[in-house]
């Protein structure tokens, strides 16, 4: 279960259509305008479901506050847990009280936790066939070690910056695909620093985080 989840954030909605270079693009389909969007997003909750290449379907619930916060809180079906605190991602297994952590900037996650990074620098607008769909894949070519995200988004009027994270794929170093699709999302709702705490489930680490 740990694998499968360690692609989600150590490693693109998979996208089989494009459209010709000819055609027209709006103001929302550029770097800036989901740079915009990233910044403007504040908070979000949503509900995802996650898969892999194996057709193994996880849901759950998304919580994100930025900068740097997220919470991926599974299902009954998966026992564990994944959350982001602003400087790290820390991915708790309770089957097995296994924990594992490394720093946001290290995972292609940071594209969408950093909304101060300069992402015409490592991303770029993939066409899609749909003109209401806004597509961007996000990667450092010095370190190809950290993977790829490509995120999905969908101009929505009232949605931050007029864009709507409909989901992401991420793919890591060793080729594991992991997608997410997001559902039922509320921007600019409450949400607690304390959402992004945890309880550490190994012996002698007992505890909330």
């Amino acid at each position: 279960m740990l694998r499968y989840a360690f692609a989600l954030v150590a490693a693109p909605l998979a996208l089989t259509a494009s459209v010709p270079a000819t055609a027209q693009r709006s103001p929302a389909d550029n770097i800036s305008a989901i740079s915009a969007h990233l910044r403007a997003m504040t908070t979000m909750t949503a509900n995802f479901t996650q898969s892999d290449r194996s057709g193994q379907l996880l849901p759950g619930k998304l919580t994100l506050k930025q900068p740097g916060r997220i919470r991926f809180q599974y299902g009954k079906d998966a026992n564990l847990l994944i959350v982001g605190d602003g400087k790290a991602l820390t991915m708790i297994d309770y089957d097995v009280n296994q924990v594992q952590r490394w720093p946001i900037n290290n995972s292609p996650l940071s594209a969408l936790l950093n909304p101060a990074q300069d992402l015409s620098k490592y991303g770029k607008i993939i066409p899609t066939r749909n003109p209401n769909v806004v597509s961007v894949e996000v990667s450092d070519p010095k370190r190809p070690e950290y993977g790829v995200i490509t995120m999905i988004f969908t101009k929505v009027a009232g949605a931050p910056a007029g864009l709507r994270l409909d989901g992401w794929v991420s793919l890591d170093s060793k080729n594991n695909r992991t997608s997410i699709r997001l559902s039922n999302q509320k921007f600019g709702v409450p949400v607690a620093n304390s959402t992004f705490n945890w309880t550490d489930p190994r012996p002698n680490r007992r505890g909330g985080r």
